[in-house]
């Protein structure tokens, strides 16, 4: 993946004095959280009462996650840079990655955590990865190490060209149950083309934008096309910044809806550890939203997908958990490997429609043929004794009326009639099908 960009359409305005407030001279940690619309909008303190992401890793593949931040600090894990080989801290003030780990798993500082930053799924793990797919693979590796680490999301908020080897690592991810989110991108674009990689590839979640989860209308510059799947909140973010005096700041872009979906996808993880990921994708679209503008449009919508994400909708209500493979589109070599019913269940999901594997097929076939030809056998045994028989009758009593004891007389007893060229169907007759339905 080549000229890879994050998805950040106003570039990390710093949270400082009347910058965004318009009254004291700094920001209060208070006035920062209180400026996190979307956590007032999903009723974050009600999902917090079912689930809080504990327990589920979350990787984030970005430009490096400030381990230290006072927001983040111990929810983030060793993680890794597929730049230098060195940490996942980010280089240059890059604070784009931390905004995204904030926006999931950020615990907020002070007392009780009621200062700061804090995320959707407060309790989750950040699995920080800095890769900014210049190498020949894309984000290739990267997605395979996420999953090798135990991470069961991947959060993706960037855009660039395709590489090869990144589908065969989407579909590396699907087969161990992992979920995938991407940004669709900042552009305002439309059209089967508008939606760029990560977010285009099949098997991946393409996220879009909407202006806030009051009204949820879809943000202009979020861009659209068949692959959206969800919308989230992508305007007027206020999140964690770097770790030193310009701690917070506020962003636009799809980005930022794509961590929130992440996020989603964390809590209902821990909610409901048994689900496969498609199933996890199922709850977060039965549950999704429209505004009133929108009501009653087909679905998948190019703009919307299914609607924007409600968190606490998808914890509570009584889904069904549906097929294994859910709405996910599934890679092509995951499709044609297991049919209509997708891939093969992975190590520990318990997908309600897993696929039976191969070696059990194989295994009814021998069986199989073997019974027809047990069948046959039989049949040959009774034609032999049923000959036998009339040939014995026929030595005792002279041949049967039709002719001498062969074959095509003219149906006499103890012959066999020439099958007619066009039978008689009668229905219900015996050895006759029955007429079909309305004939």
């Amino acid at each position: 993946m080549s000229f890879t960009r994050t998805l950040r359409a106003v570039g990390g305005a710093v949270v400082a004095g009347a910058l965004l407030f318009g009254t004291a001279p700094v920001a209060s940690a208070d006035q920062i959280r209180d400026a996190q619309w979307p956590l007032k909008a999903f009723n974050a303190d009600e999902i917090w009462k079912i689930s809080t992401g504990k327990g589920v890793t979350v990787a984030v593949i970005d430009n490096g996650v400030q381990s230290q931040h006072p927001d983040l600090k111990g929810n983030v894990l060793p993680g890794k840079s597929f730049e230098d080989g060195g940490s996942a801290e980010p280089k240059g003030g890059d604070t784009h990655g931390t905004s995204m780990a904030a926006n999931i798993a950020g615990h907020g500082h002070g007392p009780g955590g009621e200062s700061g930053v804090k995320g959707l799924a407060p309790d989750a793990k950040i699995l920080p990865l800095r890769d900014d797919g210049g190498r020949p693979d894309g984000l290739a590796s990267s997605i395979r190490y996420a999953v090798d680490k135990g991470a069961s999301i991947v959060n993706i908020s960037m855009t660039g060209n395709s590489s090869p080897g990144e589908s065969e690592a989407i579909s590396y991810a699907l087969k161990h149950n992992v979920l995938i989110f991407a940004g669709a991108g900042n552009d305002g674009k439309g059209g089967p083309d508008a939606i760029q990689y990560p977010a285009r590839y099949p098997g991946v979640v393409a996220v879009g934008g909407v202006q806030n989860a009051g009204n949820g209308e879809i943000w202009p510059g979020s861009n659209y096309g068949p692959q959206v799947m969800l919308t989230g909140p992508a305007v007027d973010i206020v999140s964690a910044g770097d770790s030193g005096t310009s701690k917070y700041q506020k962003d636009t872009g799809t980005s930022d809806a794509t961590s929130f979906a992440s996020a989603t996808a964390a809590l209902l993880r821990e909610k409901f550890p048994n689900l496969s990921a498609g199933q996890i994708l199922n709850r977060m679209v039965k549950s999704a939203g429209l505004p009133p503008s929108a009501k009653g449009i087909p679905l998948p919508d190019a703009h919307y997908g299914y609607g924007f994400i409600q968190p606490l909708a998808a914890l509570k209500r009584d889904i069904p958990a549906g097929p294994k493979n859910g709405p996910l589109k599934m890679p092509q070599d995951q499709a044609s490997s297991a049919g209509t019913g997708g891939q093969a269940a992975s190590a520990g999901s318990t997908g309600s429609d897993t696929a039976v594997p191969p070696a059990k097929k194989a295994s009814w076939s021998p069986l199989f043929i073997a019974m027809l030809v047990g069948a046959g056998v039989v049949v040959v045994v009774v034609i032999v004794v049923i000959v036998v028989l009339v040939r014995r009758k026929g030595r005792r009593n002279g041949p049967p009326p039709g002719g001498p004891g062969g074959f095509g007389g003219s149906g006499g007893p103890g012959g066999y009639a020439p099958y007619p060229q066009t039978p008689p169907q009668q229905p219900g007759a015996p050895g006759s099908y029955p007429p079909p339905p309305g004939r």
